[in-house]
């Protein structure tokens, strides 16, 4: 039946505005509304945050340069796994698709589903916090719903992400302009002495970090789509230089905002730093921010699930996973058991996990294959040509982030060595462990393939192509 099957291709759909929208889009999210109190926290100062922040994003900066550089070398959808699968090898390149498709991205699904909750729910509970079931309800059913959307139409996950980059801009400037206004009536007292407690150290420059790049995540969306990107070798560079730099300077006058209105302990102190600014500056309107932060979520989660979809279905066509999950649905062309997968893992993750856990556990995985990615760049960039259409960064760029992404991964452990590192350490090496029977000796029991056959007939999927055109 398989040999008859005409095989399909996931279809060039993205152009400019929608892939600037998925990057934009999925990085102003959750974070941006949450981390703020968690940046000032490790580094002690309003100024200190400022520049945690701004360097925060010339990091993202820096590394979705050179991801666009991967990007338009190696034409393929997938992100980090592809990159590391032709640079470095089968075993790295499925370590990361174990690692990610298990904890990394439901971790992030699952952590911006928390986020979206609280604020969907907070105008319902005021004066005291909303009850820890609620909030995983409406995260959980959140999920669900970008889920079926992304299974029906790639067409319409983008509107998705399009309309909700518009809604949470206007967000961003309404914030921005009350900082200003509050500015102007002389709200500077957080600015005196801005450095003043500021905290050096290894360990909470770190810490300060993964909570600061936590709200810049989704810088390397795009790379997960390339195949269904129109003219990857202009729109990918081109989009990244539109939507990185807008969304650092909106970041900073963001944070300038908060600082205006709210004191370092305020700002510290509050749970949900945009209601607070709310209430702060809008009164009995601050419900608005609620609604807005909320807003602002929805989009990033949907950017996350459909980019976090692809990396399941890219690492199965590779044989990586179990071939159902390299299939497409025969007509709306949409990658659904990867995602039906995707959702899965991250309803299980959203039961035990909380916010800050998330964040710190994504964040030291994340860039531990950040720097394999980078070094494999590095490679291509000494030991072959490159396309005569591709993009090039020079290369002390990729060298700076390797070094960052180093910083990052060792940080935590140096100053302030904990257990938990050597779990995620373990983890990621547990992936030998399927590797050698499942991929290497191409061990394959005999229900897997009668569930593949079942599973093809019930979802009405077939097996894809890349798309090389």
């Amino acid at each position: 039946m398989n040999e008859n099957t005409q095989k399909l291709n996931l279809k060039r759909e993205i152009g400019l505005v929608s892939a600037v929208s998925l990057i934009a889009g999925t990085m102003i999210g959750s974070g941006i509304f949450m981390s703020p109190q968690w940046v000032l926290y490790h580094i002690g100062s309003p100024g200190g945050s400022l520049v945690i922040w701004a360097a925060c994003g010339l990091l993202a900066m820096l590394g979705s340069l050179s991801y666009a550089e991967l990007g338009t070398v190696i034409k393929e959808s997938g992100g980090e796994y592809i990159y590391i699968l032709r640079t470095s090898g089968p075993l790295p390149a499925f370590l990361l698709a174990f690692t990610s498709m298990l904890v990394v991205r439901p971790a992030s699904i699952a952590g911006i589903a928390l986020s979206f909750a609280e604020y969907a729910v907070a105008p319902f509970y005021q004066g005291c916090p909303p009850p820890e079931l609620v909030v995983k309800f409406v995260a959980a059913a959140c999920i669900l719903l970008l889920a079926i959307a992304n299974c029906l139409n790639v067409r319409g996950s983008m509107s998705i992400q399009v309309f909700f980059m518009a809604a949470k801009l206007i967000s961003l400037v309404v914030i921005i302009i009350g900082g200003v206004v509050m500015l102007i009536n002389g709200h500077t007292s957080s600015f005196q002495n801005a450095f003043q407690g500021t905290i050096v150290g290894i360990n909470p420059i770190g810490m300060a970090f993964y909570q600061g790049l936590w709200s810049y995540d989704g810088w390397n969306n795009l790379n997960y789509v390339t195949e269904e990107l129109k003219r990857p070798e202009v729109n990918l560079p081109r989009a990244v230089m539109i939507a990185i730099p807008l969304v650092t300077v909106l970041y900073l006058l963001v944070n300038i905002s908060y600082l205006a209105v709210m004191t370092p302990t305020e700002l510290m102190s509050s749970s949900a730093v945009a209601v607070t600014w709310g209430n702060k500056v809008l009164g009995s309107w601050s419900w608005l921010m609620s609604v807005a932060a909320a807003l602002s979520s929805f989009g990033s989660l949907n950017g996350t699930f459909f980019s976090g979809g692809r990396l399941c279905y890219v690492a199965a066509r590779e044989g990586h996973m179990p071939d159902i999950l390299s299939m497409a649905h025969v007509q709306r062309l949409t990658p659904s058991p990867a995602l039906i997968f995707s959702t899965a893992i991250s309803l299980l993750v959203l039961i035990p996990g909380n916010f800050k856990s998330i964040v710190n556990f994504f964040s030291f995985t994340a860039w531990f294959f950040y720097a394999i990615t980078l070094s494999g760049l590095l490679y291509l960039k000494l030991k072959k040509r490159h396309l005569p259409e591709s993009y090039e960064v020079p290369v002390v760029i990729p060298i700076i982030v390797i070094i960052s992404a180093v910083f990052l991964v060792l940080a935590p452990i140096i100053d302030d060595p904990g257990i938990e590192y050597l779990y995620v350490s373990l983890f990621i090496l547990s992936g030998v462990m399927f590797y050698i029977p499942f991929i290497h000796f191409k061990l394959c029991p005999n229900f897997l393939t009668k569930a593949t056959v079942f599973l093809q007939l019930f979802l009405e999927v077939a097996p894809t192509e890349k798309n090389t055109d």
